[in-house]
C-alpha cells in the first residue's frame, strides 16, 4: 500500500525515525580506515562524497551528522526523506540516473556549502552494487574527493528487495571499512569517466567484501576480531553515530 496522504506519510515518517534512533542504540560499531584518518573530518576544513551500497542505507541515516543525503523522488522517496529529516540528516531529492539533472545539479550546488554529500550510487532501483555514472561525474565536476564505505553487520534480516536491503538485529555489531580519498580527475570525456567508474566501483566492492568478512568474523569469534587488513587503523565509537559525526 502506497501512503499518499501528506499527513499520514508525515506521521509514518516520524515513528520510522523514532524507531530508527530507538534501534540504533542497541547495535555496537566498528570503523577502520586505510589511510588512518578518523571520520568525519569536520566539513568547514574539508568536504567529502561519501558512497555506500542502498542497501546498507539504514548504518548512516542512524548518524547525527552534517550531511545531506540524495533522496530518490520514487514512491517511497518522501517517507525516508522525512525520516531523515527528523533524524537530523539533510535531504537532497532526485536520482542520478533517472531524471537526475535536477539532482546532479543539487549536488554540485550543495558542494559548495559546509556539508559533506552521501550518496548510494547503486539507487534507488539497482542493480545491485552496480555504480552508475552520475555520482563520478559530480565528482569530477566538483573536485569532491570520494570516500568509499564498505558495510558489513554481524547479524542482520534481509529483505526480499533488489539490493537485500539489510537490517541489523538488535545488539548487533557494525563494521565499517572506509578507502582512502579519491581523486577524480576534472574534464573527463565519456571513455574517462566510464573508466574511473568502474574503478570506484570495484574498490567499493572490495571496501564491502572487507566489511562484511570482518562482521562474519565478529559474529563467530567475538568483538575482539581485527579489521582484514592488520595495518589499517581501527576507530571503535560506543553508538551508531560512527560515519559522519565529528569526533571528540
Amino acid at each position: 500500500m502506497k501512503l499518499r496522504s501528506p499527513i499520514l506519510i508525515r506521521v509514518f515518517a516520524a515513528g520510522l525515525a523514532l524507531a530508527i534512533w530507538c534501534w540504533s542504540r542497541t547495535l555496537r560499531v566498528k570503523i577502520a580506515s586505510v589511510d588512518g584518518q578518523q571520520h568525519p573530518i569536520d566539513p568547514a576544513y574539508k568536504q567529502y562524497f561519501y558512497a555506500f551500497w542502498h542497501e546498507g542505507l539504514l548504518a548512516p541515516l542512524a548518524t547525527t551528522c552534517r550531511i545531506k543525503m540524495l533522496i530518490s523522488q520514487h514512491s517511497d522517496g518522501e517517507l525516508i526523506a522525512q525520516a531523515c529529516e527528523w533524524l537530523g540528516v539533510g535531504v537532497i531529492r532526485g536520482s542520478t540516473s533517472r531524471g537526475g539533472c535536477e539532482a546532479i545539479q543539487s549536488l554540485i550546488a550543495e558542494s559548495q556549502s559546509q556539508t559533506h554529500l552521501g550518496i548510494t550510487p547503486d539507487g534507488p532501483r539497482g542493480p545491485r552494487r552496480k555504480l552508475q555514472m552520475g555520482m563520478i561525474w559530480v565528482a569530477s565536476v566538483t573536485g569532491l574527493p570520494i570516500v568509499l564505505l564498505g558495510i558489513g553487520f554481524s547479524k542482520a534480516w534481509r529483505l526480499r528487495s533488489w539490493d537485500r536491503f539489510a537490517v541489523p538485529k538488535p545488539g548487533s555489531t557494525v563494521c565499517g571499512m572506509l578507502s582512502a580519498p579519491i581523486q577524480i580527475p576534472a574534464d573527463l570525456d565519456r571513455a574517462g569517466l566510464e573508466r574511473w567508474r568502474l574503478r570506484v566501483e570495484e574498490k567499493l566492492l572490495e571496501m564491502t567484501e572487507q566489511a562484511e568478512s570482518w562482521a562474519e568474523r565478529i559474529a563467530q569469534y567475538g568483538s575482539a576480531a581485527k579489521p582484514p587488513v592488520a595495518e589499517q587503523p581501527q576507530f571503535n565509537q560506543p553508538t551508531t553515530d560512527y560515519l559522519l559525526q565529528k569526533s571528540a
